[in-house]
């Protein structure tokens, strides 16, 4: 960090959810590495930071992915210490998108569960 800036300098642009277009939201969620980031962030106990999640692209793909979220409303990025930490802003998407993210995460674990038993199992 440079001598002239702050934490706060680092921590990025987040929008008031209730300002965002719903059309903008479903396009962030569009994406299915996108969806899996905000289901494992619905699931998780705790802030995940951002090398900590199973995602299928490059560290400069999720960047991107995450970056797309945050436009959207849907994630809050801060740092801890060296780590850019991700939460999901449930409660201001609630309010805004009543039963969107409950939708959403049940439709995921639904489709790995059909997925899991579609699979054809190694022998």
């Amino acid at each position: 960090m440079r001598s002239t800036e702050t934490a706060a300098d680092r921590i990025p642009a987040h929008p008031d959810v209730a300002a965002v277009p719903l059309q903008a939201v479903l396009e962030a969620l569009v994406d299915p590495v996108r969806r899996s980031i905000v289901t494992q962030l619905a699931d998780a106990a705790a802030d995940i930071r951002c090398g900590d999640f199973d995602l299928p692209v490059s560290k400069s793909t999720a960047t991107h992915h995450f970056r797309v979220l945050r436009e959207a409303g849907l994630i809050r990025q801060h740092y801890a210490g060296t780590s850019r930490m991700n939460t999901l802003r449930r409660t201001e998407f609630e309010t805004a998108f009543p039963g969107l993210l409950t939708a959403l995460t049940q439709a995921t674990h639904t489709a790995a569960v059909t997925a899991r038993q579609e699979s054809p199992k190694a022998g």
